[in-house]
C-alpha cells in the first residue's frame, strides 16, 4: 500500500512538472521589434541603485541610419545624462549630471539602451520583458524598471544624432 502511493505521488510531480511547460507563455521577441525603425520614443523608470530609488524619465530619437539618442532626466526635468549612440557602436556622451557619472552612463547605460533598442546588441541575460511596454534590467549594482508611455513614429531631426558640442567618444 505505502508502495503504490510513493508511485502516484511520483507520477503526479512528474506530470505537474510536464504541465508546466505548457502553462509557461510563450518568449516574448526581441524589445527592439516592438519599436519602429524611425521613432522617438517615451519611458518613465524606477532605478535602485543600492536600496535607493530614483525616478526618470528617458526620451529616445531612434534612427535606423542614425543611431540612438537618450536623454534621460528627472522629475522636474533637470537632464541627468545625454548619450548619443551611433549605428557604429560608437558612444557619446553629451551632458551628465548627478547623480550619475560619465564612465557610468557610458558603460551601463549605454548598452542597457543598446539591449533594448538593437536586436544585434550582445547582451548578458540582464533584460527581461514582462510585456511590450515593461522591460526590467538587473545588474549586480542596480535595477532599472522600465515603461514605455509613448511611440511616436516617423524620421527625427538629423541634428539630434549629431555629436557636436563636446561629447566624448
Amino acid at each position: 500500500m505505502r508502495h503504490n502511493f510513493f508511485i502516484v505521488l511520483f507520477a503526479m510531480l512528474a506530470s505537474g512538472c510536464a504541465m508546466q511547460k505548457f502553462i509557461e507563455p510563450p518568449p516574448m521577441a526581441h524589445p527592439s521589434r516592438l519599436f519602429p525603425a524611425e521613432a522617438f520614443v517615451t519611458q518613465r523608470a524606477v532605478l535602485t541603485v543600492h536600496g535607493r530609488q530614483f525616478a526618470l524619465n528617458g526620451y529616445i530619437a531612434k534612427s535606423e541610419t542614425r543611431g540612438l539618442r537618450l536623454i534621460v532626466a528627472e522629475n522636474f526635468g533637470g537632464v541627468l545624462a545625454d548619450v548619443l549612440v551611433k549605428p557604429d557602436g560608437e558612444i557619446f556622451v553629451l551632458k551628465v549630471g548627478p547623480p550619475f557619472r560619465r564612465k557610468w552612463v557610458k558603460n551601463f547605460v549605454a548598452a542597457d539602451l543598446k539591449a533594448i533598442f538593437e536586436e544585434n546588441a550582445k547582451t548578458d541575460g540582464s533584460v527581461r520583458m514582462l510585456d511590450e511596454a515593461h522591460f526590467v534590467i538587473e545588474h549586480s549594482g542596480y535595477e532599472l524598471d522600465l515603461r514605455t508611455v509613448e511611440v511616436k513614429s516617423g524620421p527625427q531631426p538629423a541634428e539630434m544624432f549629431e555629436a557636436a558640442g563636446g561629447g566624448e567618444p
